[in-house]
């Protein structure tokens, strides 16, 4: 706040003078010259008359000349101040709004009414570097999901576009470059509230900058990155950066995941996609013969992973001394229909338009339908705003980073036990996560199904911890159960109970539960509010557990023993 102030004593320090030398010498010229009383006497004003008359006057309020009539020299010195005092009020008024209107003021105004606002915030928020297609996606999903986030951006577009947005929660943004140290602090990152830092730039080095920064500053906060380069991600790794995220070698996993296990790939969807997405359909990429057009980060990611599992893939880049194909690659941009028909389209199972041009995928993926309309297509979108075109190009798998990047983070935020799950289903057969899949249908209707973890903890399923405590046993069935009736299955499935060290894929509801586990599950959202019902209420839970209705038994038993009362009263 101490830089507003110098703003404005530095661009009004020359008006100020002006204004006084100009007051000064109007207040002495009245006190110099002579003026006549009433009785004709020689008078002359004090300092106080002179500045009270020049104050009213040079304000051009004008009360009229006091306490006497003015004598011919005071007329002529007050036409003089009239000017005089006028002109140098016009000067410093014009100059003070010359500053309110000035970038850097305006800059700093804003700045401080953001700083004031980060640290009036008393609850645990996420520190969001980066306002593109990514940092919007997730900002959306956080303040859906009612957690706080600050964000920061170069764009002074984005920043505006964020003030727009109708959203849950109101969100703080600041217009500043967030690899300066002073602009992460100034965002919040020394709080004791910040949870996390979220580095989405477009820029490896930025991104490197912030994760670099975030540790040195507070070694407490978890950082997420976002990395093009393995070179970029292993050095934000050495500084301690929790979690970074590939988001071309992560689609390639996916791809992969999705041609080798087509239902753990379906349920990897449904877990990390925002709440309220409607229900993904399965989908089946054939192994054959692929075509990739496309060989920058994201097209060597693929290709790497598609050769790693025994798939034959023939490359078509544009420009082969620069990005390097491998052998018998074919020469082209793969929007041409002779250099599909080069890479032997008549026989591939599938195409991947991987260029780094939105419009370039799209003519990829419509050239190469209009050769083999039965072909597989997977299309690349770079931004956000060509996701009319590419879902009217009827594509079977749409990659978009910025949804990718984004899913990843949230799920890692909101259900940090998914990542486990999905990581350790992987190694599980297709017909399990078929199985599991065909379970979550039975909870829900037309969204995917929601994941969340609960924990067994005193705050958090008191009822639960009190009896743990004393030595009674408490299953994970009973709290998947319906409050009203107990019979009825809660529409959710316990995925994976996390015990210290120890992770327990699809635990069993007969499995006691023990202070501080952590249980994922995923189905209906309205299955949280039951589970978490019963591990707050002592009745709820002895209802579960034994099947009586406490409360009911309780006024029966005082409606017994007041009978009693009564027919024994004399």
């Amino acid at each position: 706040m101490q830089q507003i102030p110098f703003l404005i004593m530095r661009r009004m320090r020359t008006p100020l003078i002006v204004l006084i030398c100009a007051y000064a010498i109007a207040v002495l010229g009245f006190v110099l010259i002579p003026g006549q009383d009433d009785q004709g006497q020689p008078w002359r004003m004090s300092f106080f008359h002179a500045f009270y008359f020049v104050s009213y006057m040079g304000s051009t309020i004008g009360f009229g000349e006091i306490p006497y009539p003015f004598t011919g020299g005071q007329r002529l010195w007050t036409l003089f101040t009239i000017y005089s005092t006028v002109v140098s009020w016009l000067y410093a008024i014009g100059t003070l709004i010359s500053l309110m209107q000035a970038p850097l003021f305006r800059a700093t105004v804003t700045r401080n009414s953001f700083i004031r606002r980060v640290r009036k915030i008393r609850e645990p928020f996420y520190l969001v570097c980066g306002y593109g297609d990514t940092g919007h996606a997730l900002v959306k999903a956080l303040a859906e999901l009612n957690t706080q986030c600050v964000v920061v951006d170069k764009s002074a577009d984005r920043v505006d576009e964020l003030e727009l947005e109708e959203l849950p929660k109101f969100m703080p943004a600041l217009n500043g470059d967030a690899s300066e140290s002073d602009v992460l602090l100034d965002a919040g990152l020394g709080s004791p509230f910040c949870h996390g830092v979220i580095a989405i730039t477009r820029d490896d080095q930025v991104n490197l900058k912030i994760a670099v920064a975030s540790k040195l500053l507070n070694r407490d906060v978890r950082v997420f990155c976002w990395a093009e380069s393995r070179d970029t991600g292993a050095n934000m790794d050495s500084f301690g950066t929790e979690h970074i995220i590939y988001p071309y070698d992560t689609f390639a996993n996916y791809l992969s995941n999705a041609i080798s296990l087509p239902s753990n790939y379906l349920l990897h969807q449904w877990l990390t996609s925002p709440r309220g997405t409607l229900l993904t359909e399965p989908v089946f990429p054939p192994r054959g013969n692929w075509i990739l057009c496309g060989y920058g980060r994201f097209g060597k990611a693929v290709q790497k992973k598609l050769v790693a599992q025994g798939i034959s893939v023939t490359v078509v880049a544009e420009n082969h001394e620069l990005c390097q194909p491998p052998a018998l690659s074919i020469e082209g941009r793969g929007t041409e229909e002779h250099t599909l028909r080069e890479a032997n389209i008549a026989n591939a199972s599938g195409i991947i338009a991987g260029t780094d041009n939105d419009v370039n995928n799209l003519s990829i993926v419509l050239t190469a339908k209009a050769l083999r309309p039965d072909i597989f297509t997977i299309g690349r979108q770079e931004y956000a705003s060509n996701n009319l075109v590419f879902h009217a190009a009827n594509m079977d798998i749409v990659t978009n980073h910025s949804k990718l990047i984004s899913s990843e983070v949230l799920a890692l935020i909101n259900t940090p036990l998914t990542n486990d799950f999905l990581l350790m289903s992987r190694h599980q057969a297709d017909s399990w996560s078929r199985d599991i899949v065909a379970k979550l249908l039975g909870c829900v209707d037309e969204e995917n199904p929601s994941a969340w973890v609960i924990t067994v903890r005193p705050r958090r399923m008191p009822a639960i911890v009190e009896k743990l405590d004393r030595g009674e046993e408490v299953l994970l069935n009973h709290i998947i159960r319906s409050p009203t009736h107990r019979k009825i299955k809660l529409p959710c499935v316990p995925l994976l109970l996390a015990r210290g060290g120890e992770k327990l894929l699809l635990p069993d509801p007969a499995t006691p539960l023990q202070a501080y586990d952590r249980i994922l599950f995923a189905g209906n959202p309205e299955a949280k509010s039951a589970s978490d019902a019963i591990g707050n209420s002592p009745d709820l839970l002895h209802y579960m557990i034994t099947g009586e209705n406490r409360a009911r038994s309780e006024v029966w038993n005082w409606w017994k023993n007041r009978r009693s009362a009564l027919k024994n009263s004399p």
